[in-house]
């Protein structure tokens, strides 16, 4: 019997300013407890479609116009964002992560009401996952590093208590050895409370360590999808996105994509 996803993505189309359509047609599953990876260069179409998922389109003027999104079989597309926060899904975006004027401990405490009972435990996992954050905790977030901030914005999320999360460009900009760090602490958190997440990355190499299933989308569509041994193995994932193509002289992505393509991607 196929497992029923916690979050089913079908033929959604995304359009910004009512002219400019980014995404086209893009599908996709994710089951109770997995990690899953949206892979893609600039401009592919990942951000939306996490934006899309959690509610996030309508600050720049964008709106799912066909398809549809369902999370534990209710259907929440251009729901607004605290509407799909309460479902149980949280997004960790590549942009504005932390308050940068609040302390760490105040900005794990932002979610809450003073009197919420949950606050301590949350607080608590929190400072279990990210243990230096409960070091930093008097510390103004805008003086963290950037993994610093990382981690505050992950444990941020984590407070809510989230069913699903979402995390954009856990990578972007950030040393190997942090991102080595985060990625740990993601697996660490997916193994002792089985949460399920979804990460996009322009880095393939992190995204395929983490993930169990992943999409690749070019220009707003998905044109390849499969766990994660799969992706590794295909020619064109080696050859564009973990850089080891056996040619002499590597020719650019963009000049050969189409071809290789139309050869090889689905066949």
């Amino acid at each position: 019997m196929t497992e029923t996803p916690l979050l089913a993505v079908d033929k959604l189309e995304v359009v910004y300013h009512r002219t400019i359509t980014a995404v086209q047609g893009v599908s996709l599953r994710v089951l109770p407890g997995q990690i899953v990876a949206i892979l893609g260069t600039n401009g592919a179409g990942k951000t939306t479609t996490l934006r899309a998922i959690s509610g996030f389109l309508g600050i720049d003027d964008a709106r799912v116009t066909d398809g549809s999104i369902v999370f534990k079989g209710r259907q929440i597309e251009n729901h607004p964002p605290h509407a799909v926060t309460r479902l149980g899904i949280v997004l960790v975006p590549e942009r504005d992560k932390v308050f940068p004027n609040l302390t760490v401990a105040e900005n794990l405490a932002a979610p809450f009401a003073p009197s919420a009972r949950q606050r301590g435990a949350s607080e608590d996992f929190a400072y279990h996952i990210f243990p230096k954050l409960r070091e930093l905790r008097h510390r103004t977030a805008g003086l963290l590093s950037g993994g610093e901030r990382q981690m505050l914005a992950i444990a941020s999320a984590l407070v809510c208590g989230p069913q699903l999360l979402l995390v954009d460009e856990l990578s972007l900009g950030l040393a190997p050895a942090m991102v080595e760090e985060l990625s740990a602490r993601l697996i660490q958190i997916r193994r002792e409370h089985g949460l399920t997440m979804v990460i996009v990355e322009q880095n393939a190499a992190v995204a395929l360590s983490l993930a169990d299933y992943g999409y690749v989308l070019e220009n707003g569509r998905c044109v390849l999808d499969g766990d994660t041994a799969r992706l590794r193995a295909h020619g064109d994932i080696q050859d564009f996105y973990l850089g080891q193509a056996a040619d002499s002289e590597r020719r650019s992505y963009r000049s050969v994509k189409q071809y290789r393509r139309s050869r090889r991607w689905y066949g």
